[in-house]
């Protein structure tokens, strides 16, 4: 068992971890704090195996607290702000994870921090890996909008579109308008379910209702597939063909 530390001066951030913590067996929930200070405490005083950090924090930000703790405790870093991976990186953080996270890349960061702590030197007597307690069908992400932060289930996106500044997320119900950036929510979503396929366009796959040499289909929106993404995406297709 993974003796786990959220930290994270956002309660809904907080929230969102734990209830990803409470989903996968192999982890446990010691603590969740707002507070660095009362988080870099409790890694000195040792019982923590794993802590999910927060990099913008006001008393201490992850980068500081990782230099301090001096690796006392594994450490995954969680933000919406990727050009703190590579200082995150050097100082020995795990992983990197950028908010809005879906649990698919939550659980991916887990078991690498399993694979880590508990090494399995032995091939015959490695145990089962658990299998994560949620599926597609219940697994959202949660999106900034105008006036609001939405949760938005995963199984509901059809596709999303890229504009100048913002992006849209279509559903079979509505639109949700984001500022947040294309690269992000590809980041977020699980590779197996969604793919891009143009630099404005992410489809769900589940979603396409036909292709016809360079379009999708999905009910009446006709989407372009890029050259860039054109191999990628057919060879998803074709792994899908029977």
């Amino acid at each position: 068992m993974i003796r786990c530390l959220v930290v994270d001066d956002e309660p809904l951030a907080l929230h969102i971890v734990e209830d990803y913590i409470a989903k996968i067996p192999f982890l446990q929930l010691v603590k969740s704090t707002t507070s660095a200070i009362e988080a870099l405490t409790l890694v000195q005083d040792g019982g923590i195996d794993l802590v999910f950090l927060d990099v913008q924090m006001p008393e201490l930000t992850g980068i500081q607290f990782l230099r301090i703790s001096n690796g006392k405790a594994k450490v995954i870093l969680t933000t919406a702000y990727p050009q703190y991976a590579l200082q995150g990186y050097d100082l020995d953080a795990m992983d990197y994870l950028l908010k809005p996270i879906a649990f698919d890349r939550f659980y991916k960061a887990a078991q690498k921090a399993q694979a880590t702590l508990f090494p399995v030197n032995k091939p015959a007597e490695k145990e089962e890996t658990p299998q994560p307690q949620s599926d597609f069908s219940n697994d959202f992400i949660f999106v900034k909008t105008e006036h609001k932060i939405q949760k938005v289930y995963l199984k509901d996106i059809l596709f999303i579109e890229g504009l100048k500044d913002y992006i849209s997320i279509f559903t079979p119900a509505e639109r949700i308008i984001t500022l947040q950036n294309m690269k992000k929510v590809e980041d977020a979503l699980p590779e197996r379910h969604f793919i891009r396929v143009h630099r404005s366009y992410i489809v769900a796959l589940n979603k396409i209702d036909s292709i016809e040499r360079s379009r999708i289909s999905i009910g009446d929106k006709v989407i372009p597939i890029g050259d860039t993404y054109r191999d990628e995406f057919f060879k998803m297709v074709e792994e899908k063909n029977i």
